[in-house]
């Protein structure tokens, strides 16, 4: 459409697409769909304006030159980058602790943007030759909707749907293979469990939706200070999980007490109020407090109790046993004297 057609139909055409999906696939808080549409007609439009500026002919690029369709790709390109930059910035400002690569692209979106971008301008090669093309595209283009789906099925089987964090099962699952890794290289590896001090407070009071709100504040903040390998959770209810790798028992506590500072500092809006909460952690060292997954929940749990039997808001760290004395041994006796 950006291609073919003048301007002024990229620009208004994503709001007949954003009314369609409202209605047909899924509803959702009405400024989201308001904000694609101006993100996806103000993108469309200007690399429209852009191609039509470069190539004012447009049925040029549907006889093989090569710089109409130089031009094409560039345009392509050109409405990718502006539409990702336009929803970055609103999820930046919206959530300014956010990191940018958080926002911006991963590589199956990269991915996923080429594809998309390359099948575009081959439908527009083929569209100025002939109209009735449009069903030899049609095949690749439900191929790719449904490989989308496929991609869209797998996260949601891994991911908690309210936080956005891996669920438990999935987290156990890398986790393990993270401690595997751990012992065969011989590197240290930490487990955080994290609970919400007083969560049930907060749903009595607030309601449950305001806790939910609380639930995605916290993951959002876990997500922005660990590192991209670091392997996070929600294991359910207001306890929360994450693994460490490379990390020794000086390097879990500061990260431990950096997430306690900064989801302390948090504040969510309800009604006339905001609400802020706590955390309290357990933390588990591997050959330390344990040798598999098993072992180490159950120290950090055990040390999340003691945080909470102190007056929460506070990380502990389980003692070390000492290794049980071995009892003394008898001589071997002499030998008769002859």
């Amino acid at each position: 459409m950006a291609l073919l057609l003048p301007p002024v139909y990229a620009l208004f055409a994503p709001i007949l697409l954003q009314v369609l999906l409202q209605w047909r696939v899924r509803a959702t808080v009405l400024y989201r769909r308001v904000f694609s549409s101006a993100a996806i007609g103000l993108a469309g439009c200007t690399a429209s304006v852009v191609f039509h500026r470069l190539v004012p002919d447009t049925a040029v690029l549907s006889k093989g030159g090569a710089p109409p369709i130089l031009y094409a790709v560039a345009c392509a390109t050109l409405f990718a980058l502006l539409n990702t930059a336009l929803i970055a910035l609103a999820a930046h400002t919206a959530d300014p602790d956010t990191r940018w690569r958080d926002v911006l692209w991963d590589r199956e979106s990269v991915l996923l943007d080429v594809v998309e971008l390359c099948l575009g301008v081959l439908v527009a090669i083929a569209c100025g030759l002939n109209l009735s093309l449009l069903v030899l595209a049609l095949p690749p283009v439900v191929l790719l909707q449904r490989s989308l789906l496929h991609a869209q099925l797998q996260a949601a089987a891994r991911t908690d749907p309210k936080t956005g964090l891996l669920n438990a099962a999935a987290w156990q699952r890398e986790a393990d293979t993270e401690i595997v890794r751990a012992r065969r290289t011989g590197e240290t590896l930490a487990l955080l469990i994290i609970d919400i001090d007083h969560f049930k407070r907060v749903n009595d009071t607030h309601g449950h939706l305001v806790g939910d709100q609380v639930l995605v504040g916290v993951a959002a903040t876990l997500r922005s200070q660990l590192r991209d390998y670091d392997v996070v959770g929600r294991f359910g209810g207001e306890e929360f999980v994450v693994l460490l790798p490379r990390a020794d028992i000086s390097e879990a506590r500061r990260v431990a007490e950096r997430l306690r500072h900064r989801i302390g500092r948090m504040a969510i809006p309800a009604d006339d109020a905001m609400i802020t909460v706590t955390i309290s952690a357990g933390v588990a060292i591997m050959s330390i407090h344990g040798d598999d997954l098993i072992e180490l929940l159950a120290a950090a749990d055990l040390a999340l109790y003691r945080a909470k039997e102190l007056g929460r808001d506070r990380i502990c760290i389980p003692a070390v046993q000492p290794p049980p004395p071995t009892p003394p041994t008898d001589p071997p006796p002499l030998p008769p004297a002859t």
